[in-house]
């Protein structure tokens, strides 16, 4: 269950930011609301499964499977390059929070 929780967390905190980069700096009403109460629910979600999961665990779950869904959202629908850094850096990023998990997440 607690994988749930941060996985619907992660959903949350993914849609949130995807509806940060449509708001225009917050002068969109819709996706500015939107941005907020994604990023609220992510939170909350993220608190409830803190719970029951290691804070640097579940944090490094969390932020990086963020990181690496928006940077492969952005490379195939928002125009943005795939360079060899990045597409390196995401896969440091997944990787580390693998390890983090298979280290202690139980």
């Amino acid at each position: 269950m607690v994988y749930l929780t941060l996985a619907a967390a992660i959903t949350a905190e993914i849609i949130g930011t995807m509806l940060m980069n449509q708001s225009d700096g917050f002068s969109r009403l819709w996706p500015s609301l939107g941005t907020l109460a994604c990023y609220l629910l992510a939170f909350t979600l993220l608190a409830q499964t803190l719970k029951t999961m290691e804070v640097g665990v579940a944090y490094a779950i969390w932020s990086g499977a963020g990181t690496a869904v928006v940077a492969v959202i952005g490379v195939l629908f928002l125009n943005e390059n795939a360079s060899l850094p990045k597409v390196l850096g995401v896969l440091l990023v997944v990787g580390g929070g693998a390890l983090l998990n298979l280290g202690g997440a139980h």
